[in-house]
């Protein structure tokens, strides 16, 4: 396994099993000059959103590395503004010309009950939402399409209306924060869990347990996390500004956990922070 190995959607789409992530990365050089060390250092699978402000800063690395598309992986996420049927289909189109791409790998909705729509029937605009990735999915502009930060109850709410299931469901998941139940109820309808944050609030990097894996396998802390998401089956999306560390997160794959080190990851609980409540956040 490697940053090409991949996972199967389950529409047949193949997609790598680690992703560069985004999130919190400042438009502008920063961004650009990030998303093209991680894809000099091999990634193939790069992970940004409307909300981080930064498409465009991300499109102009993808065009400047050289790369070529079809060996690319690209997804975004739509913006809590955008939950209505035109608002999704425009917001689609503008992440498009923002990245300078003619389709998206993945397209996903990134939080299932946003502040705008909460008091208003978030439910059926969640649906029309999501029946404008359905179009968007079947026009060709977008190879596959999935949610964010997505409980079982906001899945039971697409599933009175879709006619596609989620293909992806992109949350907080690391060390001391995975909802077991979620990820079953996920598996069980062939939806991929990605793993953002894998290292959750930073506060992973103190954690004694994790620093003894560490000592014990020989790597760093961060390739631990890594390691453990993969072992896991998750995808994992690990973020960095910085060249070294971006190269040093390409490193999980050149060492296993075994069953005892695992479960002793398993067992932390709150180690590295949560992830916020969909149905609270005030965005």
């Amino acid at each position: 396994m490697d940053l090409t190995s991949t996972y199967t959607l389950s529409n047949g789409v193949k997609i790598p099993v680690v992703g560069f992530g985004t999130w919190q990365t400042p438009d502008g050089d920063i961004a650009e000059s990030s998303v093209k060390a991680a894809l000099d250092a091999g990634y193939r699978h790069i992970d940004t959103a409307e909300m981080y402000g930064n498409e465009k800063s991300v499109g102009r690395a993808i065009k400047a590395s050289g790369v070529d598309r079809n060996s690319l992986f690209v997804t975004s996420k739509l913006n809590n503004i955008n939950h209505t049927y035109e608002r999704a289909t425009a917001a689609l189109d503008k992440s498009l010309a923002d990245l300078g791409l003619d389709h998206l790998d993945l397209f996903l909705i990134h939080w299932p009950n946003p502040a705008p729509y909460r008091n208003d029937n978030w439910e059926k605009h969640l649906q029309e939402t999501w029946r404008a990735m359905e179009d968007a999915y079947k026009a060709g502009k977008v190879r596959a399409i999935g949610v964010s930060n997505f409980y079982q109850h906001h899945l039971e709410v697409l599933e009175k209306t879709q006619t596609i299931t989620p293909m992806v469901n992109q949350i907080h998941l690391c060390p001391g924060d995975h909802d077991d139940e979620l990820v079953d109820y996920c598996r069980e309808r062939g939806i991929l869990l990605e793993a953002y944050s894998p290292f959750g609030t930073g506060k992973i990097f103190t954690d004694p347990t994790l620093q003894k894996l560490a000592d014990e396998t020989g790597h760093t802390i961060a390739q631990v996390c890594l390691r453990w998401s993969l072992q896991r089956k998750y995808l994992p999306l690990p973020k960095s500004v910085h060249a070294e560390r971006i190269e040093e997160n390409t490193h999980a794959f050149d060492f296993e956990l075994n069953d005892e080190q695992m479960k002793k990851i398993d067992g932390l609980v709150g180690v590295a922070g949560y992830g916020g409540n969909p149905d609270e956040v005030n965005f």
